[in-house]
């Protein structure tokens, strides 16, 4: 396969303990589970088999991101890729809510509610952060750090979580925030962007499941 320069690829932490048990995680750190190993694993054999390399990668300070980043570069056998941990790309923090069954939020505060905490763009949930708030943090740093190495014709490899990556994808996706709604990513699948040298996007691809 011929190597392909400027991608990104994106990729939401495997299956973690909380997410089999159904808890808001935020900023708790937990790890993953099998399933969630196995995840990063096939992810990382799908980009072996497709040829990618990268020179960098990036990932938060949480352990279900940064474990799924070592076992996606054991695949690929990238083990001592130049990697960065950074808090910006740390999950969103949902407050209070943490800890909390997402089946007994809605009883508690009705599903329409919770649905807005979860998915809007600029509420925050009780003590916690909105996806506006989450952006805040992402953006800039992936606009500093991260933009450069694209427009230079790196490829990078972010791992991180479904609300980072959502703000993430949102502002290069050029999605409204009624949009962001409907954004949801799947544990372990990778999501692929090509730049052009100016940093604009030039195509995306979307792996799903094989």
């Amino acid at each position: 396969m011929k190597k392909m320069d400027n991608v990104l690829v994106l990729i939401r932490h495997g299956q973690s303990e909380w997410n089999v048990k159904n808890l808001f995680t935020g900023w708790t750190d937990v790890h993953l589970t099998e399933k969630g190993i196995e995840e990063a694993k096939v992810a990382g054999a799908r980009m072996k088999k497709r040829g990618y390399k990268f020179d960098m990668a990036y990932t938060s300070h949480l352990a279900r991101a940064w474990n799924t980043l070592i076992l996606i570069l054991d695949e690929i056998g990238q083990e001592g890729l130049p990697t960065i941990a950074h808090k910006a790309l740390n999950e969103r923090d949902y407050g209070d809510l943490a800890g909390l069954n997402k089946d007994d939020a809605r009883k508690k505060w009705g599903d329409e509610q919770v649905h807005i905490w979860r998915r809007s763009f600029d509420t925050r949930p009780p003590g916690g952060e909105s996806l506006k708030d989450t952006a805040d943090r992402v953006l800039p740093y992936f606009e500093e750090e991260v933009m450069p190495r694209m427009q230079s014709g790196e490829n990078v490899l972010i791992a991180a979580h479904g609300n980072s990556l959502r703000a993430l994808i949102m502002h290069l996706d050029k999605l409204a925030p009624d949009e962001v709604t409907k954004l949801v990513l799947p544990t372990g699948t990778p999501v692929i962007y090509q730049f052009n040298e100016d940093g604009t996007v030039a195509s995306k691809e979307y792996w799903g499941e094989e």
